[in-house]
């Protein structure tokens, strides 16, 4: 296994801390059936440095321990964006980026919320919260995730956060 950098580490914990910060400072609407988690747009930035899988899964575990659905979302909800996560690094397109994030959160939040919320009704309920969630998903990151990964594309920006400092 390759040995992460100081940088990466702390990149890492950058990303977790604003990950957790966004989603409980926004907590009105980053939680339950119809969610906006405007948190989750960071999940782009894997395609450039795979290692934030880490600090994104880290992130949302935190912000789940403040989630109002259900303890279930901690384990549960931490894993839909690791497996987002997991999934994204392969993609290069920035239209398709969004893709596996929103796929993993529609399905496994998405039976998640039905199986709290509306047990007797399981599949009508994973069909419409499903789709709520992929609706919220799908806005957040067409609306704040692509811009943000072709800015950090046309800048080279984690190239530069990444790259050791040169001694003068």
């Amino acid at each position: 296994m390759k040995k992460l950098t100081t940088r990466q580490i702390a990149l890492n914990g950058i990303v977790a801390g604003l990950y957790a910060a966004i989603t409980i400072l926004t907590a009105s609407f980053a939680y339950g059936n119809i969610q906006f988690r405007l948190s989750e747009c960071l999940c782009v930035l894997v395609c450039f440095e795979p290692t934030l899988t880490v600090g994104l899964t880290l992130g949302c575990l935190i912000a789940n321990l403040f989630s109002t659905v259900s303890v279930l979302d901690i384990v549960i909800g931490t894993s839909a964006t690791l497996l987002a996560c997991l999934l994204t690094v392969k993609i290069k397109k920035a239209l398709l980026v969004p893709l596996p994030t929103i796929v993993c959160n529609a399905i496994i939040v998405g039976a998640m919320l039905a199986w709290v919320l509306a047990p007797d009704t399981f599949w009508q309920s994973f069909a419409l919260f499903g789709a709520e969630v992929a609706a919220g998903e799908a806005a957040v990151l067409y609306v704040l995730g692509v811009p943000l990964y072709l800015f950090v594309k046309k800048t080279g920006l984690m190239e530069k956060l990444l790259a050791p400092k040169k001694e003068a």
